[in-house]
This record gives structure tokens, sequence and C-alpha cells, in this order.
């Protein structure tokens, strides 16, 4: 075999090492013959919501097993091929062998992605809110890049995306807007994006043609469905209707069809304007503030288990979580991971598989990066 190929196979079982350690191998078989056995009691229906939770999860833990040994059988099939060709001498099998194992190097990525996304919601919708932050104008146009790079990553990935609010920058751009995803695993994927951006470019709106720094947030958390229950009591809220602003036709700006909901005991606000129904905008808002809610408690969580001060900071610098960088180099670099790429026009045309998939595998399998410094 080719020194070349016996690194792509010890690479797969590098990876698939890591997947497996990953799943948690004995306890996921344990696992699936608890689910199995549920599965075979006649009795199971009797409460319909229990059922559907244990075939949910049972079809999800079924998936990622039988991916694994998938992965095995190919493994061991191919490598026998490669050896069976070199006996005979059969070079079209040796090279359909090795095409399918550079195949296996991003299939055992893939499935160690699916692990990551393995999270109480991470399989559900979510909402996604950007706030400019310092900068003035060119924050609020820095903004609105950010809210058309995250459309365009969900319209590429078949998510589909609504906006809820938007609010207009007073010369250019938005000073904040919230949108939903809506798509298996967009809460999971978009989870990590949480925290401050920040851009350094040569102002379009600087007559001199200096370069700025312009910094807005990104908030992301789950819309909630009926499998989490978040308690909330109305009496603990304000709610307020006012017009809504922005285009929308004849009907907007003419009635008080937003709502805004403040959680008095969280400080929680939540804010729709997107429907004309001011009952539609109140019940999205409510499901809204049980999200919030429920992604305040997972931060929680993550505190206490991991030791880390997560949460919301000031949009500034010094905050920021991924730098772009588009003079006086092409340079986009997240400063948790390392990531990078060299066409920051890609990554703002919704190109951030990579950034994401480095940020769920850091979380997931505790890789850090060396010594990573910002870019100017």
């Amino acid at each position: 075999m080719r020194a070349e190929v016996e690194a792509i196979v010890d690479e797969i079982k590098q990876g698939m090492a890591l997947l497996r350690r990953h799943l948690d191998w004995d306890a996921s078989q344990q696992r699936m013959a608890e689910l199995n056995g549920f599965v075979e009691d006649p009795s199971l229906w009797n409460d319909p919501e229990r059922a559907q939770k244990i075939m949910r999860e049972r079809t999800e833990l079924e998936g990622r097993i039988n991916g694994y040994l998938q992965l095995e059988r190919d493994l061991h099939d191919n490598v026998e091929l490669i050896e069976l060709g070199e006996m005979e001498g059969d070079q079209t099998v040796i090279d359909d062998a090795e095409n399918a194992l550079k195949g296996m190097k991003a299939e055992v990525v893939k499935q160690q992605v699916a692990t990551m996304l393995s999270g109480e919601a991470d399989a559900n919708d979510t909402f996604l809110e950007v706030n400019s932050g310092a900068g003035g104008t060119e924050s609020q146009d820095w903004t609105n890049m950010l809210l058309r790079m995250y459309t365009r990553w969900a319209e590429q990935h078949g998510y589909k995306v609504e906006i809820l609010e938007m609010h207009d920058g007073e010369e250019a751009g938005i000073k904040s807007a919230t949108i939903q995803i809506k798509g298996h695993n967009a809460y999971g994927w978009l989870k990590t994006e949480s925290g401050v951006h920040r851009l350094v470019r040569i102002s379009p709106f600087d007559s001199q043609a200096r370069r700025h720094t312009s910094f807005s947030s990104v908030w992301v958390y789950p819309v909630i469905d009926d499998r989490i229950e978040i308690e909330i009591n109305e009496s603990d809220c304000r709610i307020d209707t006012y017009r809504a602003q922005g285009a929308g036709g004849q009907h907007i700006n003419t009635t008080d069809s937003a709502v805004r909901i403040t959680h008095y005991p969280t400080g929680i606000v939540v804010s729709c304007q997107s429907e004309r129904s001011q009952h539609k905008n109140r019940a999205t808002a409510w499901n809204m503030l049980r999200a919030r809610m429920y992604e305040a408690e997972l931060k929680k969580r993550e505190e206490k288990a991991n030791a880390e001060n997560a949460g919301k900071t000031d949009i500034g610098w010094g905050h920021q979580i991924r730098s772009y960088v588009l003079q006086p180099y092409q340079l986009v670099k997240d400063l948790r991971t390392g990531e990078q790429s060299t066409s920051p026009s890609d990554v703002l045309d919704g190109a951030l598989d990579p950034f994401m998939e480095a940020a769920l595998a850091q979380k997931a399998f505790g890789k850090q990066p060396a010594d990573i410094q910002d870019v100017d």
C-alpha cells in the first residue's frame, strides 16, 4: 500500500476513534438495548407523548451507531480490495478503493459533526439576533452585512428564513434585527455564532477613505418545542404594543400591531412586528421569550460544567469572537479556534461551515488552539 494511502487510512482510524469516544460506545449500546426493550413493549403507545420521545431518541441513536459500523465495514473492505488488487496487479480495483477511502475521510468528519449536534435543542429551529455596536453608521452597515451573511448561509443549507423584527439605521444599514431560521439542526449549527463580530475595512462612508473598525453582536437561541417545558408567570411580564417600523405596505405604521414583552425577573426583552395581526405577533413574542429563557438556562449549565463566563458581553473591542479584515489584506479569523479564511467575500456570502465545525469540535472534543492572536 502506498505511503499516501496508508496516511489516509491512519487519518480515518484516528477520526473513527474520536467518533467512537464521543459516542461513548458502550453506553450507547446499552441505551440502544433499553430503547429496543421499550419499543417491544405493547403498552408503549398508551402514552403517545412518551412513545414519540422514545422513538425519536431511538431513531437518532440507531443512525449514529449504524453510521459508525458502516464506516468500520467500508474501511475493512477497501483495505482488503487494495491488498487484493496489489496481489493480482489490478490497478482499476486499487484506484477505486483508494478513491473510496478518500471519500471516507469526508464521511468521518460529517459523522463527527453529527455527534456534536446531539444536544437537547440542537435539532430545533433557531432565532438569531444581530445588533450594532461601537461605530455608528459603520456598525449599522456591518450589522446589515452580517444579517445577509447568515441569511445566505441558511438559504444554501435549504433552511427557511423569516424576518421577525428590524430597525433601520439613520443613514444606512440596520440597528438591529431578529430572524427565525427554520430547518433540522438549525440551532445546533448556529449556536456557536453568538458573540461580537469585528470588521476592519476602508469605510465607504468616509470621504477621506480611512480604515475603520466596526463591531456588531450576534445572539442565537433555539425555538422551543413541546418537548421542553419553560414556566413563565404572566404577572412577571409587561406587554407593550406599538406601531411597526419599516416597509410593509399600507397597513404598516397605522396600527399598534407590534408587540414587546419585558420579563421583570430576568430583564429579558423580546419584540415581534413581522405580522399584521397583533395576536400573531404576541404569540411569536411569547415563543421568543420562552426560547430566551431556555437559552439562558443552557448558559448557566455550560458555565457550571466548563467554569466559563459565558453570556452577553460589551459590543466592542476585546470581546470579539471573530475578525473580518478587508483592508489592508483579506482575512477572516476566529479567535476561539484559530480557523481562518483568506476569502472574506466567500465568508460574507455564507461560507461559514468551517468556522462552525471548528467551534463545535472545540466544544465537543476539547480541542484548544494555541496562542491565537487577533488580526489588525
